[in-house]
Parts: structure tokens; C-alpha cells; sequence
């Protein structure tokens, strides 16, 4: 009977670690990695939604043509209007790079530099963020601080913003430091949140206005901006989240290094003239080739994007979702990939 068992059991034990396997494979990535490629960009597009997107908006600026918009999907999913290229657009982290070009202007212009202390910045919180005599502001730059990032805690509060830079910190104030001072590369959004409080006190107005008088308003950008209550609501793409039925596009996120709305016409404009040297005379892209990179990506509850400039086909292309939650991340950059494949196939 023992023998029996055992035998029973050298059968079952390798079937249910199959089925527990089974269950745990994340079967939608695998199925998008396994959907036939599309011929061109505006059918990779419109197969985005059939993996699950709401709606979708891409652009392409390569070498010398004109950019090219592509659209599928819903600007806004409940009133039925298509995705609109041209619509305003959540770009969550990607408004990193402003804050990072800014700081560099101020560096260059010898209002900052990059081994000023935290301490010595931002007193103020000085007995409140560990390590804060030693983080300097090239380790808040470069996400090197060991500062934690505030939207890790488990009980920041997304269904109800924080309304101000003073109520994020509140979620990392007095914590313990995640590791020392440049010891290694962590994102934390805290980071850029602490240098819009610096920008603000070395500049004695807001950053924001900074940003539009130094870089949007000399490059043209005349769809960006720093505020979700700066534009018509009505103008900004829905944003959902899977398993919840409802448009959050108005839930306001404030904090410096997410906050900017802008067309993605304008965030590649940008990106041309900060890949190209037009944006940054040569000792501002000296000190901030040291300090950030040339392309980002953004996510927020409702909005996902990536921005980035690609050197072998001079392209620069940006993707916009207006989904996330569950696996739309890895399958936005799984369709990013693919429209990259397809440039670079030469195809359009």
C-alpha cells in the first residue's frame, strides 16, 4: 500500500507543479509576443487595442520627414470619441527631463551646484531626510540619494491625492535612508519632488514659470504645461485603469518630476532639440550629459508613455496609452518594440 502511494505520488507531484505553473503564466504577454507583426506602424496601432489598450497615440520625427501621428482606440471611452494625436496628454515622469534641463541652466548659470548638499539647499528638512549633509544635488539628479520614494509607501493615498509637495513628504519624512548616498542607482520619485523645492527657493518663484519662459516658450511649445489646471479638461486624453470602469483623468497629480500635460507633438519637438544640442549650449550639455538622460518614460494611474530619441535611424518616437494596471505596461513597450521593428525594417 506504501509503495502504491509513493508511486501515486511520484505521478501527481510533477502534474500539479505543471498546473501551478500554468497558472501563474502570464498568458495575454504571451499571446501579444505571439501575435503575427504588423506591416506598418498604423496596424501595429491598431492591433494595440486589441491587446487591451483603450486608446493608443504614437509619433515618429525621422531624419528629415515630416512627423508622422498615428491614432486608434478612445480619447474618450465612455462618449465614444477616437483617440485624437493631438490631444493633451498626462506625460508623468517624462516632465523629469524639464526639471533636469532647468536644473542644468541654473548649474551652468552658477545659481546651483551639483555638490551642493540637501542640507544646505533645504534646512529645513535637514533633521528629517537621513544622510541629507552628505545626499548632494547630483546624487538627487541621478536617483543616487537612497532617499525612499514616497509613492512606495503602501498607504500613499491615489484615490485621494496629496495636494502639496509638504503632504508627499510626509509619506518618507524621519525614514530610515534605503541605502548610503551614491552607493547605488534607485528611482525615487522624492528625488525630483526635492529639487522643484530647490528650483522654487534658488529661483524665488515657482519652477514652473522657469521651465515655460527658458524652454517652452524659446522652442515653441505652445502645448505643454506644468498643471492639470492649467488646460480644459475637456482636452486632455480619458485615462483608465484595468478593472476599474470610471475616467481618472481628473485625478490631480501635483508633484514636481509628473505633473506636465502636454500634446505629444510638443514632448517631440522637445526630445528632438534635447537629443540634437539646440535645447543645451555645450557647458549645459557637458554638465547635463553627466547628470540625466536623453529620454524617459511615464506612468500614472490612467496614463502610460515612453519618449525616447533613437540614434541608428535618427528617430525620434513616442507612445502614449491611455490604460494601465495589470500587464499594459509590458505590453505597451512589447508594441513600442514592435513599432521600432518596423522603422527600422524601413516600413511606415
Amino acid at each position: 500500500m506504501r509503495k502504491q502511494s509513493k508511486r501515486i505520488l511520484k505521478i501527481l507531484i510533477p502534474i500539479l507543479v505543471i498546473a501551478g505553473s500554468l497558472y501563474f503564466i502570464p498568458w495575454k504577454i504571451l499571446w501579444v509576443w505571439a501575435s503575427p507583426r504588423s506591416g506598418t506602424v498604423q496596424e501595429q496601432v491598431n492591433d494595440a487595442v486589441d491587446f487591451g489598450f483603450d486608446g493608443i497615440i504614437v509619433y515618429v520625427d525621422q531624419g528629415n520627414r515630416e512627423p508622422e501621428f498615428y491614432a486608434a482606440g478612445w480619447k474618450n471611452r465612455e462618449n465614444k470619441i477616437p483617440a485624437d494625436p493631438h490631444a493633451l496628454f498626462k506625460i508623468a515622469s517624462i516632465s523629469k527631463l524639464y526639471i533636469a534641463v532647468a536644473t542644468t541652466k541654473l548649474i551652468v548659470a552658477d545659481s546651483l551646484h551639483l555638490d551642493d548638499t540637501l542640507a544646505d539647499l533645504l534646512p529645513e528638512y535637514a533633521g528629517r531626510i537621513e544622510n541629507s549633509k552628505s545626499i548632494t544635488l547630483r546624487m538627487l539628479l541621478q536617483h543616487r540619494s537612497g532617499i525612499p520614494n514616497f509613492l512606495d509607501d503602501p498607504d500613499f493615498p491615489w484615490d485621494d491625492l496629496p495636494k502639496t509637495n509638504l503632504e508627499m513628504l510626509a509619506f518618507v519624512l524621519d525614514d530610515p535612508a534605503d541605502f548610503p548616498p551614491d552607493e547605488k542607482y534607485s528611482y525615487s520619485n522624492t528625488n525630483y519632488l526635492l529639487i522643484g523645492e530647490i528650483l522654487d527657493k534658488t529661483l524665488g518663484y515657482s519652477h514652473h514659470v522657469y521651465i515655460k519662459n527658458e524652454i517652452l516658450e524659446p522652442l515653441g511649445l505652445n502645448n505643454t504645461y506644468s498643471l492639470l489646471s492649467e488646460v480644459n479638461p475637456d482636452d486632455v486624453m480619458s485615462g483608465y485603469f484595468v478593472g476599474y470602469e470610471y475616467d481618472i483623468k481628473l485625478n490631480d497629480y501635483t508633484c514636481p518630476g509628473g505633473s506636465m500635460v502636454a500634446t505629444i507633438d510638443d514632448v517631440g519637438k522637445f526630445l528632438r532639440a534635447l537629443n540634437n544640442g539646440t535645447l543645451l549650449n555645450d557647458p549645459e550639455q557637458e554638465v547635463y550629459s553627466s547628470v540625466y538622460e536623453f529620454g524617459h518614460t511615464g506612468l500614472l494611474p490612467g496614463y502610460q508613455s515612453i519618449a525616447r530619441y533613437h540614434k541608428d535611424i535618427d528617430a525620434v518616437v513616442i507612445q502614449f496609452v491611455n490604460t494601465s494596471g495589470g500587464e499594459t505596461w509590458t505590453t505597451s513597450e512589447m508594441v513600442y518594440n514592435r513599432i521600432l521593428e518596423i522603422l527600422r525594417n524601413g516600413q511606415g
